[in-house]
């Protein structure tokens, strides 16, 4: 097998881009939103409250964790475009340099991480969306085909003793992989 992406069925007729590295040496290709996106600020989001609560020393309820946790949820960013790779591949997802610095955008999970028996799934064709949070003070609108993260394909290795587990086959579509 090769290595490369795709346009899921679902944005077929999007008019999408695949993604392509800027510069000779990048080492990421640039993934763009699918769709035009909001990233609403926590700050807009009942977050002050809860933060003023927390400092005050006051007793949070059950009812305010859970609106607190609503809050700091990241949203997903489709892509439309899903990624195939060899078996001992992986694709890294990295936030791009410009977003938290520019545009108050970050990927709560430091990085995400596509496995190789991602796409085609059956749940979501193997669509990759972008975990992302905007911790600025306004909301920010990202246009259809602007550039969000960057995708690094890299090879993996395995313990000595990896193949005494018996493996599941993926079953599901994103973050399924857990047992």
């Amino acid at each position: 097998m090769t290595r490369g992406f795709a346009i899921v069925e679902r944005f077929s007729e999007a008019d999408l881009t695949l993604p392509t590295r800027a510069t000779k040496s990048a080492a990421g290709y640039d993934l763009a939103a699918a769709t035009d996106f909001t990233l609403p600020s926590i700050w807009h989001l009942n977050f002050i409250k809860i933060l003023v609560t927390i400092w005050q020393q006051k007793h949070l309820t059950d009812e305010a964790i859970s609106s607190g946790q609503a809050v700091l949820k990241p949203y997903l960013v489709p892509t439309g475009i899903k990624a195939y790779m060899n078996r001992d591949e992986v694709l890294i997802l990295a936030n791009r340099s410009s977003n938290p610095l520019k545009r108050s955008l970050v990927l709560p999970n430091g990085v995400g991480v596509i496995d190789a028996d991602y796409v085609d799934n059956p749940k979501n064709e193997g669509e990759i969306f972008v975990q992302m949070m905007n911790f600025g003070l306004k909301d920010v609108h990202i246009k259809k085909g602007e550039r969000i993260a960057q995708g690094i394909f890299m090879p993996y290795l395995l313990t000595d003793n990896d193949d005494i587990d018996i493996k599941d086959e993926r079953t599901g579509g994103f973050g399924s992989s857990g047992k």
